[in-house]
């Protein structure tokens, strides 16, 4: 593996700005940036991280940026979180399904359960708040709220990124602090309180939205997003008379109307992995899904997952993780009940 440029040192500071004075970049909008030409002069691939959400992740989760390890990486894993992030120091990239937005102090983002979203540090530094969001932690106590995420106008690619003035910023960034507070709290209506100041933030950001214009990424980037899409949306097993359709390198390639040598060097090259080894991970990510949050039967949930029988699937589980789908179902249900 080559060894990749290290954008948090000078020399990579300095790359990056005389990338941007070449370009005349201006701040008046949010601007993108190509993904293709970006990785090209700035990193030395592998350079994107496949991360999933982990399966016992809580229904709300608040996070300060300070304090939290910054990673490049795609998520493709959606599993119906919102996702809101705000910045009040450094720069990055951020690409939400086929859109591009380089992000700077003051722009908050809001990321809908349905898209593929990956980010790129751009910056040593680092500042401000994110929140992930399932919509059952509203349920029954705040529906209103659910019922605000699913039509905000910014939850969508194309209007994910908002510029907010310096006052509106420092107002969202009390909100999130705010919210912080509460989460730790004991307070016994705290659920409300987090549910007031999320809509602050909400409102906060409407008042200050654009309309921003739409533009696509480059071909190679739609095809690893084409890719990952097909592969979130292949193995989500919903009922036990579902079945995975794609299995193969070979199959998602046909899905693409691209050649599998070519999809599969694509893939290998920008995020260090081939198409047999992400089909493989995303396979055991489901397995282990259905394992911990269902009641099926293994041959179930074998079935669910395409092998021929209950000692293909096992004989593969274990070969991953050394341990039976049973075995796992059987501990994973101890740590969840303590």
């Amino acid at each position: 593996m080559g060894q990749s440029l290290n954008l948090k040192s000078k020399n990579g500071f300095r790359l990056i700005q005389a990338i941007a004075v070449i370009l005349g970049m201006e701040r008046s909008d949010i601007p993108r940036l190509e993904i293709e030409s970006f990785a090209e002069v700035n990193y030395k691939i592998p350079f994107l991280n496949v991360q999933h959400y982990p399966l016992d992740a809580n229904y709300f989760s608040i996070q300060n940026r300070e304090n939290y390890p910054v990673v490049d990486y795609i998520s493709p894993n959606r599993r119906q979180f919102f996702k809101i992030f705000h910045m009040t120091a450094g720069t990055g990239i951020l690409t939400v399904g086929l859109h591009q937005y380089e992000l700077r102090s003051g722009d908050i983002a809001f990321l809908h359960p349905d898209e593929i979203m990956s980010w790129q540090t751009t910056s040593e530094e680092t500042g401000g708040h994110f929140c992930l969001l399932h919509p059952g932690y509203f349920k029954n106590e705040a529906d209103h709220v659910l019922q605000i995420l699913r039509n905000y106008p910014y939850f969508k690619a194309s209007k994910a990124v908002i510029q907010l003035t310096e006052n509106q910023s420092d107002a969202v960034n009390r909100s999130f602090e705010s919210i912080m507070t509460e989460e730790v709290s004991d307070n016994e209506d705290k659920k409300q309180a987090i549910s007031l100041h999320l809509q602050l933030i909400l409102l906060e950001a409407q008042r200050a939205g654009k309309n921003l214009a739409d533009q696509k990424v480059p071909e190679k980037y739609g095809y690893i997003y084409g890719f990952l899409s097909l592969l979130e949306s292949a193995f989500q097993v919903q009922g036990q008379n579902d079945a995975v359709k794609l299995k193969t390198a070979a199959e998602f390639a046909e899905q693409l109307h691209v050649h599998p040598n070519y999809l599969n060097a694509l893939v290998k090259e920008h995020t260090g992995k081939t198409l047999r080894e992400h089909i493989q991970e995303r396979l055991m990510y489901e397995a282990k899904a259905l394992l911990i949050q269902t009641d099926w039967d293994i041959s179930d949930i074998s079935y669910g997952l395409g092998f021929s029988g209950h000692a293909a699937f096992t004989s593969f589980f274990k070969k991953k993780e050394n341990i039976s789908p049973s075995s796992f179902r059987k501990i994973s249900s101890g740590q969840t009940n303590r």
